[in-house]
């Protein structure tokens, strides 16, 4: 038993077929879906992975769960969902899930909660038949009729089909058809309908009741992290870390030439202040050997 995935709706369309038939499906889309957690039978009685999908902001992430995805060593995630998996299945936290986790042909099961339809009557709700149309049926043609019983057990049982609130439950989809999936785009195309507005999370796991392929991907299909042996990092932290080291190196860069640039500055002031007294001494200095000049009195006449 495999781990499933946390998919995106993006909406439905139709795919070709080699003999021209075209089939609707509907377009999944995976967005970093990532081993948060792993449940095993010692610690917690039953074995299973945690999976989180989703970018959210840290501001809007809780205290309890920001330690919780800082103990991952993963971003914080919108969405997070488990999945029972047996122990030869087991994933490892920080590892991603791809599209490549199924295979075309392959029969999958898939969970999403459907679209809300608000107040509806028992004809639209529960396929009810309406009344006449004639006949002195006057204010009941929509109706449901009687709902209790006689005197005993007076009455009206819980369950029964009336009018009320419908849609937006949970409810799920079996043995749906795998038509394609692209890896690089992160898209699954899933032959039918699946219940969920677009834009909302569907749980998408192997059928329960079809036999799985012998190519797909045991314990799943997993996006190559390419850390160093005996790291243990996952692709997510190493970018962080490879970012942080960037923009430590050109922070340096721009200190070191910041004080480069100031050091200059300094050192031309420190010139100029060194020169200027000179400067000023020298004018105000006469040269020895040359007489003063005679000062004119008032008549224009010159002193002896």
């Amino acid at each position: 038993m495999r781990a499933g995935v946390i998919a995106r709706k993006l909406g439905m369309s139709r795919e070709f077929q080699s003999d021209g038939r075209h089939v609707p499906v509907t377009v999944l889309q995976l967005e970093g879906c990532r081993v948060v957690a792993c449940k095993n039978l010692e610690r917690d009685g039953y074995i299973a992975v945690q999976l989180g999908v989703g970018d959210i902001r840290s501001l809007r992430v809780s205290q309890p769960m920001s330690g919780h995805f800082a103990k991952a060593e993963v971003i914080p995630r919108r969405k997070l969902a488990e999945f029972r998996v047996s122990p030869d299945n087991q994933l490892e936290v920080g590892q991603e899930i791809t599209a490549d986790h199924f295979v075309a042909g392959q029969y999958v099961d898939a969970r999403g909660v459907s679209m809300g339809k608000g107040f509806a009557g028992v004809i639209k709700r529960h396929n009810f038949s309406s009344g006449r149309m004639s006949h002195g049926a006057s204010i009941s043609h929509r109706a449901h009729g009687s709902t209790g019983q006689h005197q005993d057990p007076g009455k009206v049982f819980k369950g029964k089909k009336m009018a009320g609130h419908m849609g937006a439950a949970m409810r799920t989809v079996q043995n749906l058809q795998i038509v394609r999936t692209d890896a690089e785009r992160g898209l699954i195309l899933v032959r039918g309908g699946i219940p969920g507005p677009k834009g909302g999370w569907i749980m998408l796991r192997d059928a329960c009741k079809k036999r799985l392929p012998e190519d797909a991907p045991r314990p799943a299909g997993i996006r190559a992290t390419g850390a160093p042996a005996g790291t243990g990092e996952s692709q997510e932290v190493q970018d962080v870390k490879e970012a942080q080291e960037v923009e430590g190196v050109e922070g340096a860069q721009e200190i070191k030439e910041t004080e480069e640039a100031k050091g200059a500055g300094e050192s031309v002031q420190a010139r100029e202040s060194q020169e200027t007294p000179e400067a000023a001494e020298s004018s105000e200095v006469p040269e020895a050997g040359e007489a003063p000049e005679a000062a004119e009195s008032d008549n224009g006449e010159s002193k002896p």
